[in-house]
């Protein structure tokens, strides 16, 4: 340890980062794509790379065999030590995740005899089997015969008719919900069965005939009040579907199809993420459109990532994100080049700025201009809160560096279309308004818990960040007051803030923080000390910071410490910085750790999920959050030692 604080002491003047620095932008600048573009894997858990391979085979696809065996030997890595699959690197076991993994497995020419295999499935009946799967996995095994529908909660293909004051409505859940549902609705009205030209079949998975398994129980986060009211909807629902008019179904399936069609979004797919992506396949298939078919199954090819042994299935692309959170971080770093490199990063983005689609979010602000920003290369629809904010501004930071006024213009309708999007609580929501209809997620569909898109801490944060960086008061703004006063409101008792998106407190208190000192707010109010203090409490005797999915459990009482990371030691300190820590003892070790933990490439070695798709659900790895978080962390520590002042002048 002594050696590495001299190290930083001495070695390239005396704040000795400058050579960290130098390797990671060199490796993050070289990384950048020809047309101006950055964008780095996004790993999910064992699901999506399974599901890939069990759609193939649903399809009846010409077999792949070198694809399949490069997936079954990155399934084969990623199995954990007890014997099944987590949602996250060195997780739990989950059911799911393991199920799905098992049968891919076997899919592809795995011996159910082969010793992994073998712990698998014993991993799986020691839990007491497959029946313990999730809704989504139950709909797998039904489209493959293997369970019968009644497994599956009932979810008529005549919601599409409902008028919307009605309890339940597609504006009324997520647009991830909506996406993935709607193609959905029409195949479990039609109910088609996977081709499964090998006939696999996984029923030593259960302890009981799969034919005889009924609905699903209650989710840990449902209450019994609420799930028993649905669930007597879904014993009433059963026979009367039988004798609903033939006419009616066929006008809702149309509607269904309508809505698909419209939102295709071509080699992007719908919503531009997988599940969705497949389950549009499917049922353009079951209904005969081959054209549509095939440009819905033609777009999942984009989400692999194919290496010389393995390879995997991502759940969607993050081109804008890496791009916009690679343009800040080189902004930091502040030489000619770097900003250069920047400035093209933010001209790819600018022409993807959504200003003329109005999506579904116009529903509930239909008199709000189009301006945002979708997270994947097109996805025009669903353009997102948190993206917006980010490109907004790094286009506002380019522009003060010396980019002219060719972002005026994207940053205008961008803040414009951010601040119609505000809530009633004051928050903001990744992609929708006042979606906040939480006793949908008692309805045994909903028994991942995430079937409405509230308004968050760290979203809302990084929209206060962006107005406040654009020059908005808490005196002239009543957006920014509002957004300030959720932010307070929900500052937890221990000085934290949640994380949504990110894991976790550390994510929610380091966007916060960022957000509360671009807006002015007093370094020395209670506040924002609690929450400093919270953040060193939590730092690992390693120097380093870390939080793991067990943060998000329903019975969260307090940080467990995880092992650290580059990216959540990168939040932390970049966290303690907007809020004038800079010379804290726990800042400089936290550098230390950053500084001691590079690899030879510039990079850092990070396997662990620092992201969230769905809490207790669906986590993420951003493969580039290892690249430009620690260089950002890095450079913003070096310029403002340099400067030999705390003030940090950025939302973020």
């Amino acid at each position: 340890m002594t050696s590495v604080v001299n190290e930083l002491r001495v070695s390239s003047g005396p704040l000795g980062v400058e050579p960290a620095i130098g390797k990671t932008t060199r490796a993050l600048l070289q990384s950048q794509q020809k047309d101006g573009h950055w964008v780095f894997e996004l790993e999910a858990d064992a699901t999506i790379p399974a599901e890939y391979v069990l759609l193939r085979h649903y399809r009846g696809e010409r077999r792949d065999a070198q694809l399949e065996q490069k997936i079954a030997v990155y399934l084969r890595r990623i199995q954990g030590q007890h014997g099944g699959w987590s949602l996250y690197h060195a997780g739990d076991f989950d059911m799911s995740a393991s199920v799905k993994a098992y049968f891919a497995l076997k899919m592809v020419g795995d011996s159910p005899d082969a010793p992994h295999m073998r712990r698998a499935r014993e991993a799986i009946l020691a839990r007491g089997g497959a029946v313990h799967s999730n809704v989504f996995t139950r709909v797998l095994l039904s489209l493959y015969g293997i369970l019968d529908w009644r497994s599956v909660p009932e979810m008529p293909v005549e919601i599409m008719l409902l008028p919307r004051w009605f309890p339940f409505h597609l504006s009324k859940v997520s647009y991830w919900a909506r996406t993935v549902l709607v193609p959905l609705l029409v195949l479990q009205a039609l109910r088609p069965r996977a081709k499964n030209p090998l006939g696999v079949k996984i029923d030593e998975l259960f302890v009981e005939p799969p034919h005889t398994i009924g609905p699903a129980a209650k989710a840990p986060h449902q209450s019994w009040i609420w799930f028993a009211f649905f669930r007597f909807i879904d014993v009433i629902l059963r026979p009367a579907i039988r004798v609903f008019p033939k006419s009616l179904r066929q006008r809702a399936i149309d509607r269904a199809v309508d809505f698909v069609t419209e939102r295709l979004n071509g080699e992007d797919g719908l919503g531009a993420i997988f599940p969705a992506m497949a389950n549009a396949a499917m049922m353009f298939d079951v209904l005969g459109q081959k054209e549509n078919a095939a440009i819905a199954r033609n777009s999942i090819e984009k989400l692999l990532v194919v290496g010389g042994d393995e390879a995997y299935c991502q759940p969607c692309v993050s081109p804008v994100w890496d791009t916009g959170l690679t343009c800040h971080a080189l902004l930091e770093i502040g030489t000619d080049e770097a900003r250069a490199t920047a400035i093209r990063g933010l001209d790819w983005l600018r022409p993807r700025q959504v200003l003329d689609v109005g999506g579904d979010w116009i529903n509930r602000r239909p008199d709000v201009r189009p301006g945002g920003w979708a997270f994947q290369n097109a996805n025009p629809h669903y353009p997102d809160l948190d993206d917006t904010a980010v490109v907004v501004m790094a286009m506002d930071r380019a522009r003060r560096a010396g980019a002219g006024t060719r972002y005026d213009h994207a940053i205008q309708r961008g803040a414009e279309w951010i601040k119609g999007m505000q809530s009633r609580n004051g928050g903001w929501a990744a992609f929708d308004v006042d979606n906040t209809y939480h006793y949908l997620n008692n309805i045994p569909f909903a028994d991942h818990g995430a079937l409405i898109d509230p308004p968050t801490e760290d979203v809302t944060a990084r929209c206060v960040s962006m107005l406040a960086q654009l020059g908005e008061t808490l005196d002239e703004s009543e957006s920014l007051s509002r957004g300030v006063a959720y932010l307070l409101d929900t500052q937890l008792p221990d000085g934290s803030w949640y994380g949504r998106w990110g894991l976790n407190y550390i994510y929610g208190t380091w966007s916060t923080l960022c957000a509360l000192n671009a807006c002015g707010m007093d370094r020395g109010s209670a506040e924002l000390r609690k929450a400093a203090n919270w953040l060193i409490s939590i730092q690992n005797p390693d120097g380093g910071w870390g939080e793991d999915g067990t943060s998000y459990k329903l019975d969260y009482r307090a940080h467990e410490p995880a092992p650290s990371t580059s990216s959540q030691t990168a939040w932390a300190l970049l966290g303690l910085m907007a809020v004038g820590e800079i010379d804290r003892p726990a800042v400089l070790r936290g550098v230390q750790y950053l500084a001691r933990t590079q690899t030879a490439s510039g990079l850092w070695d990070e396997e662990r999920f620092t992201a969230t798709g769905f809490p207790r659900v669906f986590y993420l790895r951003y493969h580039g959050y290892r690249k430009f978080f620690p260089l950002w962390a890095l450079a913003r520590y070096r310029n403002l030692k340099a400067s030999n002042t705390t003030a940090v002048t950025f939302g973020i």
